[in-house]
C-alpha cells in the first residue's frame, strides 16, 4: 500500500488561469464553409502572384560571385594538367569524398602533365561533397576550382554521381573553359615563367 506522504503534490506556477468554454457550432461552422472559403481564398492570391518556381534545368536563376558549384580540374596555360596527385585536396575534404591513384609521367607525355607525378584516377563522390570549397584552397598547383557558374546536373542513378576525370577535367578548347580560376595570357605565363626559374636559381 502507498503512502499518500509519499506522493509528491502538483505545484501550481501562478495564480493566473483561464476558463475556456466550449460554444456549440454554428450551422456555417458545421458545414465548414468559413475554413473552406478561407482556404480557397489563400489558393486565389497564390494563384495570381509570381510563381516561385522555375522551369529547372532549361532555366536557371542568376549565380551569387560567391557560390560554389560544380569542380573541374584546371589545365595550365599549354594546355596540361595542372594536379600532381599530391593529396592535399582529399586530405583537406571533410566529407571524404575525394579519391585519387597516382603515377609517374612516361616519356613522351610532357604535353598532356605538368609535373612528373600525375593523378592516374582522380573522383569525386557528388553525393558525398558539401562544397565547402577546402580542396579548393588547399590544392598548392591551383588544379582544383569550383565552378561558379556550373551546378551538378540532376540524375536518376546514384553511380552517375561519381565524377571521374573524363567529366572533371576541362577541355582543352581555351573557349570551352570555366571563367573561373587562373587564366593567364602568353605574356603573364611568360613572365611566370621567369619568375619562377629566377627564384630556382
Amino acid at each position: 500500500m502507498v503512502n499518500s506522504r509519499q506522493i509528491p503534490t502538483l505545484m501550481q506556477l501562478t495564480n493566473r488561469s483561464k476558463h475556456l468554454e466550449k460554444k456549440p457550432m454554428t450551422l456555417a461552422e458545421r458545414a465548414y464553409l468559413p475554413a473552406i472559403l478561407t482556404g480557397m481564398g489563400i489558393t486565389l492570391k497564390h494563384f495570381f502572384s509570381k510563381k516561385a518556381t522555375i522551369r529547372y534545368p532549361e532555366e536557371t536563376r542568376p549565380f551569387s560571385p560567391t557560390y560554389r558549384g560544380l569542380h573541374v580540374l584546371k589545365r595550365d596555360e599549354q594546355g596540361r594538367e595542372r594536379c600532381t596527385a599530391c593529396g592535399l585536396c582529399a586530405v583537406a575534404c571533410p566529407a571524404e569524398a575525394i579519391t585519387m591513384v597516382a603515377g609517374e609521367r612516361k616519356k613522351g607525355e610532357e604535353g598532356l602533365y605538368r609535373e612528373e607525378k600525375y593523378a592516374v584516377s582522380y573522383e569525386i563522390n557528388m553525393l558525398r561533397c558539401i562544397f565547402c570549397g577546402l580542396c579548393e584552397e588547399a590544392c598548392p598547383k591551383a588544379a582544383v576550382y569550383l565552378q561558379a557558374d556550373k551546378m551538378v546536373p540532376p540524375r536518376f542513378e546514384r553511380d552517375e554521381f561519381t565524377y571521374g576525370k573524363d567529366r572533371l577535367v576541362e577541355p582543352v578548347d581555351p573557349s570551352a573553359r570555366s571563367k573561373r580560376g587562373i587564366q593567364l595570357t602568353d605574356e603573364q605565363a611568360e613572365a611566370l615563367a621567369r619568375r619562377m626559374a629566377g627564384m630556382d636559381a
